[in-house]
Protein backbone atom coordinates (compact mmCIF):
# COMPACT_ATOMS: atom_id res chain seq x y z
CA UNK A 1 0.00 0.00 0.00
CA UNK A 2 1.08 3.48 -0.90
CA UNK A 3 -0.04 6.65 0.47
CA UNK A 4 -0.02 9.66 -1.92
CA UNK A 5 -1.02 13.41 -0.47
CA UNK A 6 -2.27 15.99 -3.10
CA UNK A 7 0.02 19.46 -2.61
CA UNK A 8 -3.74 21.12 -4.20
CA UNK A 9 -6.11 19.84 -1.65
CA UNK A 10 -3.92 17.81 0.87
CA UNK A 11 -6.20 15.16 0.37
CA UNK A 12 -4.72 11.25 0.82
CA UNK A 13 -4.94 8.73 -1.74
CA UNK A 14 -4.70 5.11 -0.38
CA UNK A 15 -3.31 3.60 -2.91
CA UNK A 16 -4.81 -0.34 -2.62
CA UNK A 17 -5.20 -3.74 -4.20
CA UNK A 18 -8.76 -3.44 -5.52
CA UNK A 19 -8.43 0.09 -6.39
CA UNK A 20 -8.09 3.64 -4.00
CA UNK A 21 -9.34 4.95 -2.09
CA UNK A 22 -9.93 8.84 -0.85
CA UNK A 23 -9.59 9.82 2.29
CA UNK A 24 -11.31 12.95 3.22
CA UNK A 25 -10.86 15.75 5.57
CA UNK A 26 -14.56 15.60 6.82
CA UNK A 27 -16.85 12.09 6.28
CA UNK A 28 -16.00 8.65 4.94
CA UNK A 29 -13.49 7.51 2.37
CA UNK A 30 -14.51 7.78 -1.01
CA UNK A 31 -13.20 7.07 -4.70
CA UNK A 32 -11.00 8.88 -6.86
CA UNK A 33 -14.87 9.22 -9.06
CA UNK A 34 -16.23 10.66 -5.63
CA UNK A 35 -12.78 13.32 -5.44
CA UNK A 36 -13.54 13.96 -8.85
CA UNK A 37 -17.32 14.81 -8.85
CA UNK A 38 -16.78 17.00 -5.64
CA UNK A 39 -13.45 18.73 -5.92
CA UNK A 40 -10.81 18.41 -9.03
CA UNK A 41 -13.22 19.14 -11.68
CA UNK A 42 -13.95 22.86 -10.17
CA UNK A 43 -10.76 23.01 -8.58
CA UNK A 44 -8.07 22.97 -11.90
CA UNK A 45 -5.06 24.04 -10.40
CA UNK A 46 -1.79 22.89 -11.49
CA UNK A 47 -0.37 19.96 -9.40
CA UNK A 48 -3.70 18.40 -8.45
CA UNK A 49 -2.93 14.43 -8.49
CA UNK A 50 -6.55 13.31 -9.39
CA UNK A 51 -6.15 14.24 -12.85
CA UNK A 52 -6.09 10.83 -14.75
CA UNK A 53 -9.60 9.86 -16.44
CA UNK A 54 -8.11 6.55 -16.32
CA UNK A 55 -7.68 6.44 -12.96
CA UNK A 56 -10.72 8.13 -11.87
CA UNK A 57 -13.17 5.45 -13.80
CA UNK A 58 -16.89 5.91 -13.99
CA UNK A 59 -18.50 8.84 -12.04
CA UNK A 60 -21.57 7.83 -10.32
CA UNK A 61 -24.68 10.42 -9.38
CA UNK A 62 -24.30 8.85 -5.57
CA UNK A 63 -20.54 10.43 -5.97
CA UNK A 64 -21.53 13.75 -6.17
CA UNK A 65 -22.59 16.23 -3.33
CA UNK A 66 -25.71 15.68 -1.63
CA UNK A 67 -27.07 18.41 0.08
CA UNK A 68 -29.42 17.84 3.16
CA UNK A 69 -31.24 20.66 2.66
Amino acid sequence: MSIQTCPVCGVKILQIIGGDRVIFSAGTPGTRATLWARVCQYNQKPGCINQNKDAIGEIKSSDRYQSDR
